[in-house]
């Protein structure tokens, strides 16, 4: 997931930081990575803290693109720490560090969101992308206890809403695996995790 980042940053970060006189050439790389760096560092925060519902939301689009993403919560979030980090870091001003990040995050957020919830672009799904926020190893677990694979949530959240239709979809993959017995605190934490309980 980070490569792929990294290269959507670098896309789009060539008038806000390539060719921006505030930014010395030998610190191009540096402020894109310090961006990845807010990036990785916001989203893993909020998984590990456990508002999937809230990345989930993020991720399939249903907060909005573009411009209207900077009023999403999480990547304010991302977004302040990206502009503290660029005003420590090259000696920025406040107003030209958020200059950046405005030209940069909205772009790079879109950019992942039409991957993510596009199930014919493989090059970033919800599973890999949860997958690196968790920590590989405490993904797969979690997929092995549970039988759920977050990319169904991901794309059933595509249309901006988890209706009763895509819990039971979900909910039907959860317990057709390992049966019941096994499956239902995966159940019960996933929705609860969904629903921000």
């Amino acid at each position: 997931m980070l490569e792929q980042l990294m290269g959507l940053i670098q896309d789009h970060s060539q008038d806000a930081i390539v060719n921006n006189p505030a930014i010395p050439n030998q610190h191009n790389n540096d402020a894109m990575q310090t961006i990845l760096s807010s990036v990785t560092g916001g989203l893993q925060s909020q998984a590990q803290s456990g508002n999937i519902s809230g990345l989930m939301g993020l991720l399939s689009g249903s907060s909005g693109t573009g411009s209207g993403l900077m009023n999403n919560p999480i990547v304010g979030g991302i977004a302040q720490n990206a502009i503290q980090s660029m005003m420590e870091k090259f000696g920025l001003s406040n107003n030209a560090a958020s200059n950046v990040i405005a030209q940069v995050l909205p772009g790079v957020l879109t950019s992942v969101i039409s991957k993510t919830s596009n199930p014919n672009d493989s090059s970033m799904d919800f599973g890999s992308i949860m997958g690196s926020l968790l920590g590989g190893q405490q993904a797969r677990q979690t997929q092995q206890q549970g039988g759920f694979d977050f990319n169904q949530i991901g794309y059933a959240m595509a249309d901006g809403k988890l209706d009763m239709n895509d819990v039971m979809r979900i909910g039907g993959s959860l317990l057709g695996g390992g049966g019941a017995g096994n499956s239902g605190g995966g159940l019960g934490g996933l929705l609860g995790g969904l629903f921000g309980k």
